[in-house]
């Protein structure tokens, strides 16, 4: 989506030579923002809303975010239609190359971060003052879906609701900000700071080449946000939990299950004897665990040389992450004769709640002056946010669209959601950051 051709209106007036406004007071029920993290405001600087700045504002945004709404919503579609599972480097390729376009239209530069299983974007965007700390976004473009599962599932328009494969996990999320740095570009605005964006193409199973990416960008920046959709009711997510991806393999020895009954030894016996085991490590305080693939054997006459199992598991503390994948590396074979090995394939550390929280005050101090009430809460799944949020740097996710389903059939985001946040995006990326950690 190219920036709509709109004669842009007069730029709002500059902000302070040091890019720190006076502190916002925030929203009903909440504390007051820290001063800005660039430089202390005078002493006796009277508060002002956190668009004092840019007068004006609000409005402007919320106007231009409602005209570009459905040219999102068909950006949305666009990409939805562009299947993207993970693994499939040729189609995330492919996809890559259509968001890098969408993308410099608006400003930015774009480039690819070679990987076998897909290729990784990081796209940069100048800001208003190039010498202050990068804000990073980071979001994906794989999905949970198998090439053509548009056959039966198209994407379509119902009740006011968008819906189709990866629509709200998060093609939404990539197009909304797409949109939100097109609006800045028909207002011939800029950045307030350095942006920079970080795609990765196997966010969906764990991340494992992708998280190398995130990491590299984290360093320096300001803030971290996260495109993933956000809570069904709108709501972002402030913490999310640990998870780690685990193979557990078990070899054992094929035989004749009926004339050399004796001689085997069947992996899949101590690979289900295994799994119970395993299954009681969800009594431990902060762990879940779900058996999502098992695989093994040949033939119902041939005892099982071989057989694993994937396992996802969940963490609501680090302490929970590090005893449970501790004890599953420790395993032992049942039988005499049998290898049980752990194989660790991905793992994202727990990003815990923290009290105070300036950047969502922050947030939801902008969302006020736009006219939408916005609040945040944990969140049960884990993303690359959780990079970011485990080493205490100010994140936020859930971002992205509005909707319900991810990773189910009935997977869709609301159309009437997609103006506001196009114009909370725009917001963030205009108004100068508050102080959002202690020097």
């Amino acid at each position: 989506m190219s920036p709509h051709t709109v004669a842009p209106e007069p730029h709002p007036a500059e902000p302070h030579p040091d890019g720190a406004p006076a502190a916002a007071p925030a929203p009903a029920g909440t504390s007051a923002p820290p001063a800005a993290d660039t430089a202390e405001p005078p002493a006796a600087a009277p508060a002002v809303t956190p668009t004092a700045a840019l007068p004006g504002l609000p409005r402007t945004l919320a106007a231009r975010a409602r005209t570009l709404t459905a040219a999102v919503r068909k950006r949305c579609a666009d990409l939805a239609r562009i299947e993207s599972p993970s693994g499939d480097a040729a189609r995330l390729d492919s996809l890559a190359e259509e968001l890098a376009a969408g993308y410099a239209a608006t400003g930015a530069t774009a480039v690819r971060q070679r990987c076998e299983h897909g290729d990784h974007l990081v796209l940069d965007w100048p800001g208003q003052q190039e010498d202050l700390p990068h804000l990073l976004v980071v979001g994906h473009h794989d999905t949970v879906w198998p090439v053509g599962t548009l056959a039966d599932w198209p994407v379509e328009e119902r009740d006011g609701r968008l819906t189709g494969p990866g629509i709200l996990d998060m093609k939404g999320g990539l197009a909304l900000l797409e949109g939100a740095f097109a609006l800045l570009a028909d207002l011939g605005q800029r950045p307030h700071r350095p942006v920079r964006m970080v795609i990765v193409s196997d966010e969906e199973v764990g991340s494992p080449d992708g998280r190398r990416q995130v990491e590299r960008h984290l360093r320096g920046a300001a803030a971290v946000l996260g495109l993933e959709p956000g809570h069904p009711d709108g709501r972002l997510k402030t913490a999310r939990r640990g998870s780690t991806r685990v193979r557990l393999t078990v070899t054992g020895r094929e035989a004749h299950a009926g004339n050399d009954a004796a001689e085997g030894l069947s992996a899949i016996d101590e690979l289900v004897d295994q799994l119970i085991a395993v299954r009681g490590l969800a009594r431990q305080p902060g762990t879940e665990l779900n058996a999502g693939r098992i695989d093994g054997g040949t033939r119902a006459n041939v005892i099982a040389g071989h057989a694993e199992a994937e396992l996802g598991l969940r963490f609501a503390t680090a302490e929970a992450q590090r005893r449970t994948l501790d004890t599953l590396a420790h395993l032992t074979a049942n039988r005499p004769g049998a290898d049980v090995r752990t194989e660790v394939l991905s793992s994202r550390p727990a990003w815990p709640e923290r009290t105070g929280n300036p950047l969502l005050r922050h947030v939801r101090s902008l969302a006020a002056a736009l006219g939408q009430h916005l609040d945040g809460a944990p969140a049960g799944g884990a993303g690359d946010t959780n990079l970011a949020g485990a080493r205490g740097l100010p994140t936020l996710d859930g971002l992205g669209a509005v909707g319900a389903g991810p990773h189910a059939r009935h997977e869709h985001l609301r159309v009437d959601q997609l103006g506001p946040r196009i114009a909370l995006l725009a917001a963030l990326l205009a108004v100068p950051l508050p102080r959002l950690r202690e020097r």
